[in-house]
């Protein structure tokens, strides 16, 4: 057994679990979303919390179900964090003349190339965008969809990831990059 698998969800006020079909479909305040789930794990509600267990009958592999208990019961988590609180993430462009502007859910990126690159998001990601004076410019990612907000920081990072030389690149709020000393003189 999953030492994750088991653990309960507590369903705050507000937020509506149903399952049919094998999809679970979870509503809330900031959203809706909706996950697949395999037939060898059963989800039950009891008394304000979901419980997850595994159907011992299904043809499934022992180690493949096991997996799954944990990994259905992260994913539904996840979708109930989602729609009662959200979650965000801040990202800062560290760089000289790095520049990140937005009009509603289009970012333009200034990153040193040639061209401005720009990027469209899903309208279920609320962007928000701070340049001021002697600090990097920031930038602010809101969802309910915690696999859709990460997918969308790895591709903004993928457009100058942090490199260990000078430390520029897109990081996240916080992160440190470990530094690497450059060519060292040869000494003659």
């Amino acid at each position: 057994m999953s030492r994750i698998g088991k653990l309960p969800i507590a369903i705050p006020a507000g937020v509506s679990v149903t399952q049919k079909d094998g999809v679970v479909t979870v509503k809330g305040p900031k959203g809706e979303l909706s996950q697949k789930i395999d037939s060898s794990i059963k989800m039950k509600e009891e008394d304000g919390h979901l419980v997850f267990e595994i159907d011992e009958n299904s043809p499934v592999n022992v180690k493949q179900k096991q997996a799954f208990h944990g990994l259905y019961r992260s994913l539904i988590n996840n979708m109930v964090v989602g729609v009662s609180e959200g979650f965000k993430k801040h990202m800062e462009l560290v760089g000289v003349g790095y520049r990140v502007s937005n009009q509603g859910n289009l970012i333009e990126f200034a990153l040193g190339y040639t061209h401005p690159i720009f990027i469209q998001l899903p309208p279920e990601v609320k962007v928000e965008t701070k340049s001021e004076r002697n600090q990097n410019p920031q930038i602010i990612l809101e969802s309910c969809d915690k696999q859709l907000l990460g997918l969308i920081c790895a591709k903004i990072r993928s457009f100058r990831m942090p490199e260990p030389y000078k430390g520029k690149g897109i990081l996240f709020k916080g992160e440190v990059i470990r530094r690497k000393s450059g060519k060292s003189a040869s000494a003659k």
